[in-house]
C-alpha cells in the first residue's frame, strides 16, 4: 500500500464577516503519496493557499481530518514539523548580509552548521554567488536561497506555495530544475503552482481542486489520458470550405487561425477521402496532443457552471 505523506478527509474551512458566511475549502479530500513533485492546482480563490496554511497549523480548520505522515494535525504537528519545509509566504532576509550569511543566522538556530549551509547552497545551484548580498539578488535567486532556508532541516516533505510568482522565464527555469532535483532526491514536493505547463514538466502527480472541493487527482498521466478531449488538426487550402464540409457530415469542428481542429476521435483515412471527394486537399493531419492546462479548463469550467 503506497504510504501517504499527506491525507485530509472532508476538510472544511469557512470563514465568517458581516457580510455573511463564505466557505473557502468544502469538503476536500486530498492525498499526496510519498516521493516525487505532486502539483496541487486550482483557480485563484480555489482554497489552496488556505488549505497549505490549514496543513502547517496557520489557520484552523472548521471541520475535517488531516494527517501529515500518518499523524493527526495539527494536534500532532510537534511531532512531525522537523520532517516539513514550506514556503508559504515571502521569506524575511536581511537585504544587507550575504546569502551564506542568512543562512548561516538560519542554520543556527536549528542547531545546523557550516557544512548544512555549504550542502543547501549547492542543492539550489547558488554556488558562487552565496558570498553576494541578498539585496542584489534577482527574484528567482531570493526564491532558490529561501528554499535553501527550507532546506536546512533536511524535510521529508516540502510545501511551496506559487514559488515562481513574478519570475521572468529564466528565473522559472531555475526553481524549475531545483523543484525537479529535489523530488529525484526523494524529498516529497507539494507544489501550489497557477503555470500548467511547468506543472506538467516537473510534476508526477496531480491534484485539482474548484472551489474548494477536489475534481481530479493522480499521476499526471492518468489524470491527462483521462480527461482531456482528443482530436486532429486538419490543414486546409481553404478552411472555411473545409469546416462546411466536415459540418455537414457531422464533425465538430473548429477553425483556428492557420488550420481546423476536428474534435473527439476520428479515422483520418475516413476524414481525408471525405474532403478529397469535395475537391479539399489536406496539407497537414497530425493529432492534437492533450495536456495539463486542457484538463485544468476543462475541469474547472465545469465546475463554475455547476456553481452558477
Amino acid at each position: 500500500m503506497t504510504e501517504l505523506v499527506i491525507e485530509t478527509t472532508d476538510l472544511r474551512k469557512e470563514y465568517r464577516s458581516r457580510k455573511g458566511r463564505f466557505v473557502a475549502v468544502k469538503g476536500l479530500s486530498l492525498e499526496v503519496p510519498r516521493g516525487g513533485v505532486h502539483g496541487f492546482l486550482g483557480p485563484n480563490g480555489s482554497g489552496k493557499t488556505t488549505t497549505i496554511r490549514m496543513l502547517l497549523g496557520l489557520a484552523r480548520a472548521s471541520s475535517g481530518r488531516m494527517m501529515l505522515f500518518g499523524h493527526e494535525v495539527p494536534k500532532q504537528l510537534p511531532t512531525v514539523v522537523r520532517r516539513v519545509g514550506a514556503i508559504v509566504e515571502q521569506p524575511k532576509f536581511m537585504p544587507g548580509f550575504t546569502g551564506r550569511n542568512n543562512l548561516m543566522l538560519l542554520a543556527r538556530t536549528i542547531g545546523e552548521g557550516r557544512s548544512k549551509v555549504d550542502e543547501v547552497i549547492d542543492t539550489v545551484g547558488l554556488t558562487g554567488r552565496d558570498q553576494d548580498r541578498y539585496r542584489s539578488y534577482s527574484l528567482g535567486m531570493k526564491q532558490r536561497l529561501a528554499i535553501a532556508g527550507a532546506l536546512l532541516k533536511d524535510p521529508e516533505l516540502l510545501i511551496l506555495d506559487e514559488p515562481t510568482n513574478g519570475l521572468d522565464p529564466s528565473g522559472i527555469r531555475e526553481i524549475r530544475e531545483t523543484i525537479r532535483t529535489l523530488g529525484e532526491s526523494g524529498v516529497t514536493v507539494l507544489l501550489s503552482s497557477h503555470i500548467l505547463a511547468e506543472v506538467q514538466q516537473v510534476c508526477d502527480g496531480v491534484s485539482i481542486i474548484g472551489h474548494g472541493s477536489l475534481l481530479a487527482s493522480g499521476p499526471v498521466t492518468e489524470v491527462v489520458g483521462a480527461r482531456a478531449s482528443t482530436g486532429v488538426r486538419v490543414g486546409l487550402a481553404d478552411l472555411a470550405a473545409g469546416a462546411s464540409t466536415l459540418q455537414q457530415a457531422g464533425y465538430d469542428v473548429r477553425r483556428e487561425t492557420e488550420h481546423l481542429v476536428v474534435n473527439s476521435s476520428v479515422d483520418p483515412a475516413a476524414l481525408t477521402e471525405l474532403l478529397s471527394h469535395a475537391g479539399l486537399y489536406v496539407n497537414e493531419l497530425t493529432p492534437v496532443r492533450a495536456d495539463l492546462e486542457t484538463v485544468f479548463l476543462e475541469l474547472t469550467e465545469a465546475d463554475r457552471q455547476e456553481t452558477l
